[in-house]
């Protein structure tokens, strides 16, 4: 029976943190967390882009599976951090909760929330190289398992300006593989590229035998992102439905657009970050959705009397991205798979209801096409459920299948009706008879 004692408490010292449970981190150490190391360094490059000082990024997966990400935004901080009397690049890539994005004015909005992106990255790196070009020189420090083997120092005089990161992941951490997928970078890279209009993001392979590059700028933006996804589908209505709105510091912009199919697609982001399970922005936009359709319905007369369309029949075939940028984002976990803000839903919400009504009052034929596939989901989600019931309701005495010992009698009034019990199959059909 060993003891529970003050000896067996332990205190992690920063990154060692990270090193010994790598999960809360970067969601699990297999390949999704593999791929989410870039993901956490292309963040802080997408928020230099949206604080509007980066048109461009570059995600190299090199020989033996090395990333190398660039921007040419402002360059991370190199003077001396006052709180550590360290210079700030170092601060940032070896102290956890350490960034800009904690409302020092670094930036307004960011996917960054925690402070922890790089200097997770950096402990569960084999090693990993950053190259800052700012105010005329480059800086260049090297780390190795999140220690520092080389001080930061300046390499050489520069035009240019921005950050450039490069990593191996470490296979003591990745232990199921260290192999980059990069369909799953470039996949991400080009959402990641809708979301930004005019943001230019090249994915590159430069592993012999696998060499490819894609080069990808959206000035559509997410309009763009829904007629990508929408491309083998038919269009129920050409133009898709472009929907923005601020309040004070955040803002939230909505594109959609109906096709022939059955199924909704919805994908939501938050300050470019990707929300699988949604959220208040998702939230506020169903409510609004259906609401505005149902009154739009009972107002041109389409909707007669008590029709009421579900938030599901309001959705079918629609495909729609919702992108909300905020100070500051509550997610649930650092992986960031759901928004928290209540705001969020009050602002999408009436985004949604001013801009879609004003749609539907100016394009009828549109509105008219897409009640008219709402209605038709109604209708057939009306009659499966009067399908199923019918189902459910025939018992096995009113079916007119009786199980096979069960005879049935034919008086409907129950004070004159009589239970015999026989033995046998042959005194029953007498009975029966009788």
């Amino acid at each position: 029976n060993t003891p529970y004692d003050e000896s067996q408490i332990q205190v992690l010292e920063g990154l060692e943190a990270v090193r010994k449970r790598p999960g809360m981190y970067i969601g699990s150490t297999g390949p999704r967390g593999l791929h989410h190391l870039v993901y956490e360094i292309v963040d802080n490059a997408i928020d230099e882009a949206l604080a509007g000082y980066c048109d461009e990024i570059n995600v190299i997966i090199r020989e033996g599976d090395i990333i190398t990400v660039t921007d040419n935004g402002r360059g991370i901080p190199v003077d001396i951090q006052p709180q550590t009397g360290r210079p700030a690049l170092e601060v940032v890539y070896t102290i956890l909760h350490a960034g800009g994005k904690f409302g020092g004015g670094g930036y307004k909005v960011s996917g960054g929330l925690h402070g922890v992106g790089a200097s997770v990255v950096n402990a569960l790196s084999e090693w990993l190289e950053v190259q800052v070009h700012k105010d005329g020189k480059i800086y260049e420090m090297k780390f190795a398992r999140g220690k520092v083997t080389q001080e930061m120092t300046v390499t050489g005089d520069t035009e240019k300006r921005g950050t450039m990161v490069t990593f191996k992941p470490d296979p003591e951490m990745f232990t199921d593989t260290t192999v980059y997928d990069y369909d799953i970078l470039h996949t991400r890279m080009r959402e990641e590229a809708f979301l930004n209009a005019g943001l230019r993001i090249h994915t590159i392979d430069q592993r012999p035998g696998r060499e490819q590059h894609d080069d990808m700028c959206y000035a559509g933006g997410i309009r763009e992102f829904v007629s990508f996804i929408n491309q083998n589908k038919t269009p129920l209505h050409n133009e898709v439905i472009y929907m923005k709105g601020e309040r004070s510091d955040s803002e939230a912009e909505i594109a959609l657009q109906y096709n022939d199919s059955y199924n909704e697609v919805i994908v939501s982001f938050a300050n470019n970050i990707h929300t699988p399970e949604g959220g208040m922005h998702e939230t506020g936009f169903r409510t609004a959705l259906t609401r505005v359709l149902n009154a739009y319905g009972t107002k041109v007369g389409i909707l007669k009397n008590d029709d009421k369309l579900s938030g599901e029949d309001c959705r079918e075939g629609m495909t729609a991205i919702i992108s909300v940028k905020l100070t500051e984002p509550q997610f649930e976990g650092q992986t960031k798979a759901k928004l928290g803000n209540s705001e969020m839903r009050t602002l999408v919400d009436s985004v949604v209801s001013d801009k879609l009504e004003q749609f539907l009052e100016e394009n009828p034929a549109v509105g008219k096409a897409i009640l008219d596939k709402a209605m038709t989901a109604s209708r057939a989600r009306e009659a499966a459920r009067k399908a199923r019931e019918s189902v459910r309701r025939k018992t096995g005495l009113e079916s007119g299948q009786m199980p096979d010992k069960l005879r049935d009698c034919n008086e409907r009034d129950a004070s004159l009706t009589e239970l015999y019990i026989v033995e046998g199959d042959s005194a029953g059909g007498s009975a029966t008879q009788g």
